[in-house]
């Protein structure tokens, strides 16, 4: 029997004010009865709400996991905007204290610990529910979905599914690249070896790198490399048992000629030392410092081809291209908005208590994407049968 969730109290926490916060916070600011922004000093946290033109509307906060706590009441909804490995402490007080808990990072061992405990308790745990994770989800739920009913769930078949996302800078540099997150976690990221599914075989590139290849969008040649581990989602997004893949890859985007600009970088991960790494991420921070007069640019392609046995073929293929502006960078619309979206539907009661990684069914990923078209999160769909 499915628990009842924590009647939602109106109330929004939302921690952390760094790249990724963006004009998501002002829409919850209009939804929410009060919203609360915690950041490491309560000056900072006004300083991020006069940059986000919401002063007076969110209330400045210190934050401490102790200080959050105190202020926790039940129904209240808390939105994490901090490093994933801070995310398990926290959603323990959300579960003692019948708040509910929202991120838009990838479930992490220790907060799938916590899930049981939640569900119980009513409290609902939103996760995935940025760009990648997030709205990668959405594009190949709504996409599986228009497949099978296209072709069938019982019609053997084969299929290749792809999906690439990445930040770079809008106008490209020698670098080209643009850091829209720590630069620590971009080449500790590239140092994790990614699973995927290639020519019908599990694959493991131990330096995802290596498995960079080209990959063309609307005409626009870009890079592309495997990363994490894709296979579980065969089953997260659900392709039918009678669909065989051919290919399956979630990965990284990267502009042309990534790989030859970051030779440097590569042949230092490879020697594995981990304070010189530390030490590498500090020096290219200060290199190829994220200024007020730069742009990013986020695209996001997932594609579906399937192919059964009779003849018949289905694809499909959802792109989003954003450029920032003097506002909001593009990262932090796609992030913030989407995590947004999902705190909206905590609000209204409409997610089930425990875990829930964006919307995980074709319905409501065709409701969110809808959502978030009307909210300026732009996309296009491409169907070809």
């Amino acid at each position: 029997m499915t628990t009842d969730p924590v009647s939602a109290s109106g109330t929004v926490h939302w921690i952390g004010a760094g790249l990724s916060t963006g004009s998501g916070l002002a829409t919850l600011c209009d939804t929410a009865e009060r919203v609360r922004l915690w950041h490491r000093t309560e000056s900072r946290a006004a300083d991020a709400l006069d940059r986000l033109g919401l002063a007076g509307r969110a209330e400045p906060r210190a934050y401490t996991l102790p200080a959050l706590a105190a202020e926790l009441a039940p129904g209240d909804v808390v939105v994490s905007m901090l490093p994933a490995s801070e995310h398990a402490p926290l959603l323990a007080e959300c579960v003692r204290l019948g708040a509910h808990f929202a991120c838009s990072s990838y479930v992490s061992e220790a907060v799938l610990d916590q899930v049981p405990a939640a569900e119980k308790a009513g409290v609902v745990v939103l996760t995935e529910a940025g760009l990648d994770p997030g709205i990668d989800h959405l594009f190949a739920h709504a996409l599986v979905a228009r497949a099978r009913e296209a072709i069938g769930d019982e019609t053997p078949a084969s299929y290749s599914l792809t999906s690439y996302c990445g930040g770079v800078p809008a106008v490209p540099n020698d670098f080209t690249y643009r850091f829209s997150w720590a630069p620590a976690g971009v080449l500790n990221a590239l140092r994790s070896p990614a699973r995927y599914i290639e020519g019908g075989t599990e694959t493991v590139a131990g330096r995802p790198w290596e498995a960079t290849r080209r990959h063309v969008v609307e005409g626009e040649t870009f890079e592309v490399y495997p990363n994490r581990d894709s296979v579980p989602f065969v089953a997260q997004y659900g392709l039918p048992d009678a669909w065989t893949p051919r290919t399956f890859v979630r990965g990284t985007l990267r502009l042309e000629g990534w790989l030859r600009a970051w030779d440097g970088v590569f042949e230092e991960l490879k020697r594995g030392d981990d304070d010189r790494i530390t030490a590498l991420a500090q020096e290219l921070a200060a290199a190829y410092p994220t200024t007020d007069d730069d742009r990013d640019r986020v695209v996001l392609a997932v594609s579906l081809d399937v192919r059964a046995g009779t003849g018949r073929t289905w694809a499909g293929g959802y792109l989003l291209d954003l450029v920032g502006d003097a506002r909001e960078s593009a990262m932090a619309r796609c992030v913030s908005r989407t995590l947004a979206l999902g705190v909206r539907h905590v609000l209204d009661g409409s997610l089930p208590p425990g875990l829930n990684r964006a919307a995980g069914t074709a319905a409501r990923s065709e409701q969110w994407l809808s959502e978030l078209a009307r909210h300026g999160v732009e996309f296009t769909l491409r169907v070809d049968q």
